[in-house]
């Protein structure tokens, strides 16, 4: 079964950046959709960013586009989030996720999850 475990997340002041990792059990180009979804408190799951299996090709949340950025490392199983010019409102739990080969926005069809990673963002 898939695993995935992310890693990096932490204090940031805002304008400030973060990079965060979810190494992955196995290969999942060619497989799996790797996707980073977040939940502040309060709020429903959003998925932020999202790569395929297939063509690499993204998909990012309206809130984050230019901000953020996702990409995947298939020699070390993992999958980046760079998060740049951090906000208030950037704060949450954020998961890596994973479903079948093609990117949504669709939280539930994500059926392998890592144990989440807490970014705050204040001053």
């Amino acid at each position: 079964q898939l695993q995935l475990v992310e890693s990096g997340g932490g204090l940031v002041q805002p304008g400030g950046a973060l990079r965060l990792s979810c190494r992955t059990s196995e290969y999942t180009s060619g497989s799996y959709a790797i996707g980073w979804i977040r939940q502040a408190p309060g709020k429903e799951r959003e998925v932020v960013p999202c790569i395929s299996s297939s063509d690499g090709s993204t998909d990012y949340a309206d809130s984050v586009k230019g901000r953020f950025t996702i990409s995947r490392d298939n020699t070390e199983y993992t999958v980046y989030l760079q998060m740049d010019r951090l906000k208030a409102e950037d704060a949450a739990v954020y998961y890596c996720a994973a479903r079948s080969r093609y990117c949504s926005g669709y939280v539930a069809s994500y059926g392998y999850w890592g144990q989440g990673t807490p970014v705050t963002v204040s001053s």
